[in-house]
């Protein structure tokens, strides 16, 4: 246990610090290491949806705190993504484990083709944001069903759509993304929890740890040019895509060799 626990803090401590970066759940580290321990895709994606909540609520009482994140539309993302999340939780069940790694690559690729680092607007002060209710509703949607299903908390699929489709400048599209992708895992995480899904006490232990860093990353967002935050998701989503589709051909493969 204590070799676990040696293996988790620290990369508890990495997943908060790009949570609070980049406004993801920290799915993206939870994941791999979860499988790494030798959890399967399904007890993975359960696990990393508990520790999730924890991490993006680290964040998001930052960002409110620091009275960057207009209420309004937090709600609207908010509330689509917890609907979502409730609605779509079990999806993630109907999939081998193969199918849903493989899915997590294709969206990982399309995302990387999507966030570009040119262009990226400056932060504006809360009260001259915009704030389109109904966009924000729909993206939120997206993030509960991409953590329902996948269990990657919907982050890394909400900044690229606030960005270009709401044109929101990225250090707020990363607040609201925050604040939403813990409500969607919330949402998740409670038909998990439920269905008796996913390893409680290891959740917390990557949870809490990951709520301490991010609280710290969260207060510095603001100091980090937009084009390295760009950058920084472009590389992350490459790296989760080939890692992704590689696990998903090694599973290919083993059910092809038992079959």
């Amino acid at each position: 246990m204590l070799q676990v626990l040696v293996l988790l803090l620290p990369l508890g401590i990495l997943a908060g610090l790009l949570s609070g970066l980049l406004g993801i759940g920290g799915g993206l580290v939870f994941s791999p290491l979860l499988l790494l321990l030798g959890l399967s895709p399904h007890q993975a994606l359960a696990t990393s949806t508990l520790a999730i909540v924890p991490t993006t609520a680290g964040g998001s009482w930052e960002h409110l705190r620091n009275g960057r994140l207009p209420w309004r539309s937090a709600l609207a993302i908010g509330t689509g993504a917890l609907l979502f999340g409730l609605l779509f939780g079990h999806l993630g069940s109907l999939l081998t484990g193969w199918q849903l790694l493989g899915l997590q690559a294709g969206m990982y690729g399309l995302l990387s083709l999507t966030i570009s680092p040119r262009g990226q607007q400056q932060d504006l002060p809360i009260a001259q944001l915009p704030q389109p209710l109904l966009g924000l509703l729909a993206v939120g949607a997206v993030a509960g069903l991409a953590g329902g299903m996948l269990g990657v908390g919907g982050g890394l699929v909400m900044v690229p759509l606030l960005v270009s489709l709401l044109r929101l400048p990225i250090h707020h599209a990363i607040r609201l993304s925050t604040f939403a992708v813990c409500c969607a895992s919330s949402g998740a995480g409670l038909l998990f929890l439920h269905s008796g899904r996913g390893q409680l006490l290891t959740a917390l232990v990557l949870g809490l740890t990951a709520a301490v860093a991010a609280r710290w990353s969260a207060s510095r967002l603001q100091g980090v040019a937009p084009q390295r935050l760009a950058w920084m998701l472009r590389l992350l989503t490459i790296l989760l895509a080939l890692d992704s589709g590689r696990r998903a051909l090694m599973l290919l493969f083993q059910a092809g060799g038992t079959g």
